[in-house]
């Protein structure tokens, strides 16, 4: 009985997360603690088992047959607290760290009413952010490096927990006065400026050079950008004519210091979802993608 009472969470949540990021450094980083505390915390874990858990080599850590036997069992142990602290409603009981990634669009658009909701209903939870591409997103989630993948599809992997965050459909700007007329704008009228738009290789990008190679009459020159802010800036001082998600440029046009441009296309809407591996998200990370489709929804 001694033993059972010493095995405790931090143990076990430090044997599923080495065992999940076959790490000990990494694990230590997903913990919010050090590496040195995560090889004490299995240490002594194997110490009262009586068991070796992980196999250690340089660079590599394998779990032993005792290890992949456990396994399940740990993961059902912090199951059960999840599921314990979530019947209470108590969600100021969660404590940990959410790795969040997010795409451009949404540091542009919801992310700071997302991440106050988030403070507020999980007061106890850190945030870890990581802006980039969704392709990359997409990678990340599945090497386990975020938990949480904010993204616009398509997704080349599909994840085991999702929740839809809407689409949101593309707009054309420019600085007021940079187009000749404010009536509808053809091909001829935007190939005399710079196109500013989503970084070479993604979807929008390969959609409207596509277009451009297709259309009539003169070609547009497409300056892509894997910086949105940039993007944004060189719109602002007429350096050129973007197309990007309407809802990263409505607080600009509102604010005069950008025009919409009545251009009879655009990119498909980018569909967006809340991405995890449901299978071994913790209850936070559920949340925490339900919270984001209640934000996305009320944008």
């Amino acid at each position: 009985m001694d033993t059972l009472t010493e095995i405790n969470l931090k143990q076990l949540a430090a044997f599923v997360s080495v065992s999940d990021l076959k790490s000990f450094r990494r694990a230590a980083e997903k913990l919010n603690t050090t590496q040195p505390n995560i090889s004490a915390r299995i240490t002594k874990l194997e110490d009262q088992l009586g068991k070796r858990l992980f196999d250690r080599d340089a660079g590599s850590v394998r779990l032993t047959k005792a290890g992949e036997a456990l396994l399940p069992k740990a993961r059902a142990v912090l199951a059960s607290v999840d599921s314990f602290v979530s019947e209470t409603d108590v969600t100021e009981l969660f404590g940990g760290t959410l790795r969040l990634g997010v795409t451009e669009m949404i540091v542009h658009s919801w992310l700071s009413a997302y991440l106050t909701a988030l403070k507020s209903k999980l007061p106890r939870i850190d945030i870890d952010l990581t802006v980039d591409y969704s392709a990359n997103l997409t990678d990340a989630l599945f090497n386990r490096s975020i938990d949480l993948a904010l993204q616009s599809a398509p997704f080349t992997r599909q994840a085991s927990g999702r929740e839809e965050l809407g689409s949101f459909p593309f707009a054309w700007v420019s600085a007021p006065g940079l187009l000749t007329t404010s009536d509808k704008v053809d091909l001829a009228e935007i190939s005399q400026h710079p196109v500013l738009t989503h970084g070479r290789g993604t979807l929008p990008y390969e959609q409207l050079l596509e277009h451009a190679s297709n259309a009539a009459g003169p070609k547009l020159r497409l300056f892509p950008s894997n910086n949105m802010s940039a993007c944004l800036q060189m719109t602002r001082d007429g350096l050129g004519v973007a197309c990007l998600p309407r809802i990263m440029v409505e607080r600009e046009v509102e604010d005069r210091q950008l025009e919409f441009v009545d251009y009879n296309w655009a990119p498909d809407p980018l569909v967006f979802e809340a991405r995890f591996e449901a299978d071994i998200a913790p209850e936070y990370v559920r949340l925490a993608a339900s919270l984001a489709r209640e934000i996305a929804i009320a944008t």
